[in-house]
């Protein structure tokens, strides 16, 4: 049962500093595009790497750290769902090269982000 409480615990904190960190983000960069879902997402990612490559790996965290961590709070810190949604937005308002963008932005700095963190495991 801890499991689901660390789990819960981890989302609830990873979705509040969603809501505010992107609200800065997009704030601070404008309407244009989605930087404040590409900034949760990237750093989201990275956190993971982190945890799961160093922490994980060298057992410097236990069973429900890792869950609050990577389930929970990472999976409350990155959205995919919002991510499609403003692609779709970009793409419905026929921004077909700043949906083309977001795409290949989010997906490839993300994958950078868990690569970045495995290297720094190490």
């Amino acid at each position: 049962m801890s499991i689901y409480i660390s789990v819960f615990l981890g989302a609830g904190l990873g979705g509040v500093l969603r809501y505010w960190l992107s609200g800065v983000v997009q704030r601070y960069t404008g309407p244009l595009f989605p930087y404040g879902t590409f900034a949760v997402n990237l750093l989201g990612s990275f956190i993971l790497g982190i945890v799961i490559f160093w922490l994980a790996e060298k057992e410097l965290a236990g069973r429900e750290m890792k869950f609050f961590l990577t389930v929970g709070f990472c999976g409350g810190l990155t959205t995919f769902s919002t991510f499609s949604l403003e692609t779709f937005n970009l793409l419905r308002d026929r921004e077909f090269l700043l949906a083309g963008g977001n795409v290949l932005l989010n997906v490839a700095a993300t994958i950078a982000a868990v690569y970045s963190a495995y290297i720094l495991s190490k």
